[in-house]
């Protein structure tokens, strides 16, 4: 393992991130502006969905060089903004699945 692998974010990066979490302002929004521009699908929640809420802090991500088809490559691009958050999301997925599987073979 080299050592960058170990290395913490640099100051600069960890301010980044928490720039552009601008708190302030999200809690000077009123509910009006919270559901202006919330996504449609987050409307009609039932009351009670946020009271089990966990706030997750983001995760440093590592970049690495990572070599795909040229198509899946293009798919993912096609979905939008932030194609690497959901390839992402896409490995992460099949990791957990793959440990569940794992822990429920030993089990068994």
């Amino acid at each position: 393992m080299s050592a960058n692998a170990t290395k913490k974010p640099s100051r600069s990066t960890r301010k980044s991130l928490v720039g552009r979490m601008d708190l302030a302002r999200v809690r000077r929004m009123s509910e009006r502006d919270i559901a202006r521009t919330s996504p449609s699908e987050l409307a009609n929640l039932p009351a009670d969905f946020w009271n089990e809420a966990v706030l997750v802090p983001p995760v440093i991500k590592r970049a690495i060089s990572l070599r795909v088809d040229p198509d899946v490559l293009e798919w993912f691009r096609a979905q939008g903004p932030r194609y690497q958050s959901r390839m992402n999301a896409v490995l992460r997925t099949y990791m957990t699945q793959m440990r569940t599987r794992r822990v429920k073979g030993r089990a068994g």
